[in-house]
């Protein structure tokens, strides 16, 4: 199967509309109808539902477009890829988000240097959860992420398992005592805890107050605006006098990865896994 017309279908089902999505892809309605008729011949599925008022996708085209959505990004990952090691002087792209590496970095890249099979590294500063889209794209070839995370086309290694704290104000009741149970944080977090609901309690967090950094979650933490979870490598890193951190034994720890494509085969990717989980195993 050719990657056009698979653009053409993904097109189509996004739009739910022939107009707009020949509009979208630059071409007239016909060729692109041709396109998607030709298509599901040779599938010898139906992928829409068409009627002179509507275009749904079928079950078969439900599962196509996730499929096709997935195919197309690899391919256009595998041309960056090819790109990058092209250059005059490969390298390998390492995602990280500021401040989410528990400390480690430097020692990976150290230990890295060691390996005969490595390459250079280039750190790409990420925001909030973007490392697995930019492993699937192509723009990164590893990356250091905390567990759990969107793992579609990707495999992964665990790098350190490190206790979580509660970072809360000085003035918070607990403050003074420095252990809490999960419990007495009054979070909107359902026991027992799962890192699955930790992780979606942190993402609504980042996006209703719109964070960039750790400092700036930390300085809405020493204003009283809210109360966090934090792996606890940041206490040594960043202690603030305005802000209290808590253990709590109660939670489960905060897990840190190194993920890269599965796809991937680069001798300089599986050296930077041995430098990353070196202390792991």
């Amino acid at each position: 199967m050719e990657s056009r017309p698979l653009r053409h279908f993904v097109a189509v089902a996004e739009e739910l509309n022939f107009a707009r999505a020949a509009e979208r892809l630059g071409i007239s309605s016909p060729p692109l109808s041709r396109t998607i008729r030709r298509l599901e011949a040779e599938l010898g599925v139906t992928l829409f539902e068409r009627t002179t008022h509507s275009v749904t996708l079928t079950p078969a085209g439900t599962v196509l477009l996730d499929q096709a959505r997935i195919a197309l990004e690899a391919l256009r990952a595998a041309a960056r890829r090819a790109q990058r090691a092209a250059a005059t002087e490969p390298k390998l792209v390492l995602a990280v988000k500021a401040d989410s590496d528990a400390g480690l970095l430097d020692a990976i890249l150290t230990r890295l240097a060691a390996d005969p099979a490595a390459l250079p590294v280039t750190i790409r500063l990420c925001g909030w959860g973007e490392q697995p889209a930019l492993l699937r794209q192509g723009e990164a070839d590893a990356a250091l992420i905390y567990v759990p995370f969107d793992q579609t086309g990707l495999d992964f290694e665990t790098v350190a398992v490190e206790p979580r704290v509660a970072a809360v104000p000085a003035g918070h009741p607990l403050a003074a005592r420095g252990h809490a149970r999960f419990a007495e944080l009054g979070l909107p977090i359902s026991e027992p805890v799962r890192p699955d609901e930790l992780r979606r309690f942190l993402d609504q967090v980042v996006d209703e107050y719109g964070i960039r950094d750790l400092p700036q979650l930390l300085k809405l933490v020493e204003l009283g605006e809210l109360i966090t979870l934090l792996p606890e490598s940041i206490v040594a890193r960043y202690p603030r006098p305005g802000v209290a951190y808590l253990s709590l034994p109660d939670t489960p720890p905060a897990t840190l990865a190194i993920a890269w494509p599965q796809q991937s085969r680069s001798p300089a990717t599986a050296a930077l896994v041995r430098a990353a989980t070196f202390s792991a195993t």
